[in-house]
């Protein structure tokens, strides 16, 4: 029965993609800029306005958006990742059980619809890729679970070999914590190991990675434990320092943990607010991003609807606050660097907006571009 379900679903999702294509989609080639390609949510159950996945070529010089492609019929393509050599595209699907496989045509940037792949457990939240392109992780948000799929060199996925449970007792808050919710996958800077912070177990757990095989194995100290309440949501890694970052979306708190790279272990040092001192709101933290040399740390927050921004010091780590800069719209769930480093996006994902920003190099602080992006539902945005 779950085979022919499989296949059932497999050809919907394959008619729904060919009926998007059908049409003319494309307005301009790629060239003179870099591709972005922004998912959204969908369904009624996410009151969602958004209707697939967006592609957008990004001037170099300007940092204008200009519309090439809508890729319909698709469910929740909530997150997106692309591979690393750029010729194939990945997407997780809220509240479904497989991810999506598509090409980028390397000319006009146009995406076409491979396959799609059980992703062992549902609501597929987050997804990454490891540096050989060989297995997508993708995080099952509902069903508590880490699911690896391989990647074949054609770029289509095959259903997950490996899905790994992630063990603990909930956190005390009485909705967002019932069960595991692993909210991310992040590998380390050496590929070796894999970390996947959990909104659900207040916990960061960390794998070792076979890159042959692509299955996980918990270390020594199998997950580090964040305060009761925090809900760890996402992470990341100083490009050269043994750092990483962790913001906690319940907490609204951004965490430096040291690094230890040879035994995979976490070490707190620090805890530091997502929101400024006077804010009295309600927020929930939502998206982390590090400028390219490690000096600066970005933080969205919603309900502030704000972008923390934070100095890094040059030999600990540790952070320090800057400023807080309106996203200029509502929620901004999701926050990204253009593969420049001289301007970040804001995705609000409640006022239909991708609002751009010039980061001075100096100082980390964002002033407004003048370039606001129309586009429903907007949570997710992957670069070329």
């Amino acid at each position: 029965m779950l085979e022919l379900m499989h296949r059932i679903s497999r050809r919907s999702l394959l008619r729904a993609g060919a009926a998007a294509l059908a049409a003319p989609a494309f307005s301009q080639p790629r060239a003179g800029g870099v591709l972005a390609c922004v998912g959204c949510y969908t369904s009624p159950e996410r009151y969602a306005r958004g209707d697939g996945i967006h592609t957008w070529r990004v001037d170099s010089e300007t940092g204008a958006w200009t519309h090439l492609q809508l890729l319909g019929g698709l469910v929740n393509p909530s997150f997106l990742t692309m591979h690393p050599g750029r010729r194939f595209l990945y997407a997780a699907h809220g509240d479904e059980s497989y991810a999506t496989a598509f090409a980028v045509d390397p000319v006009t940037g146009a995406l076409s619809l491979l396959n799609k792949a059980a992703t062992g457990g549902r609501n597929g939240v987050h997804l990454a890729l490891d540096r050989a392109g060989r297995f997508l992780i993708v995080a099952n948000y509902s069903s508590g679970s880490v699911g690896v799929l391989p990647v074949a060199p054609d770029g289509r996925l095959s259903d997950a070999v490996h899905v790994v449970a992630l063990p603990g007792q909930p956190g005390p808050h009485r909705v967002e914590q019932t069960s595991s919710h692993p909210h991310e996958i992040v590998f380390d800077p050496s590929g070796r190991f894999v970390l996947v912070p959990d909104k659900g177990l207040d916990r960061v757990f960390v794998f070792a990675f076979d890159a042959v095989t692509g299955r996980l194995t918990p270390t020594v100290q199998g997950s580090a434990a964040a305060r009761s309440g925090s809900g760890p949501r996402h992470a990341a890694f100083h490009p050269r320092l043994t750092v990483l970052w962790v913001l906690n979306e319940i907490g609204n708190t951004v965490v430096t943990y040291q690094w230890e790279a040879e035994r995979g272990h976490l070490r707190p040092v620090q805890m530091l607010p997502s929101v400024p001192s006077d804010y009295t709101g309600e927020n929930t933290a939502a998206e982390i991003a590090v400028s390219s040399g490690g000096r600066f740390v970005y933080c969205s927050n919603r309900g502030h609807d704000s972008i923390a921004v934070f100095a890094v010091d040059a030999h600990t780590g540790l952070l320090a606050p800057v400023a807080w800069t309106p996203s200029q719209g509502r929620t901004p769930r999701f926050i990204a660097l253009d593969p420049s480093g001289r301007l970040l996006y804001a995705a609000n994902e409640q006022s239909d907006t991708i609002v751009a920003f010039h980061v001075d190099p100096a100082a980390g602080t964002l002033a407004p571009a003048g370039h606001t992006v129309r586009n429903a539902s907007p949570v997710t945005i992957a670069f070329t």
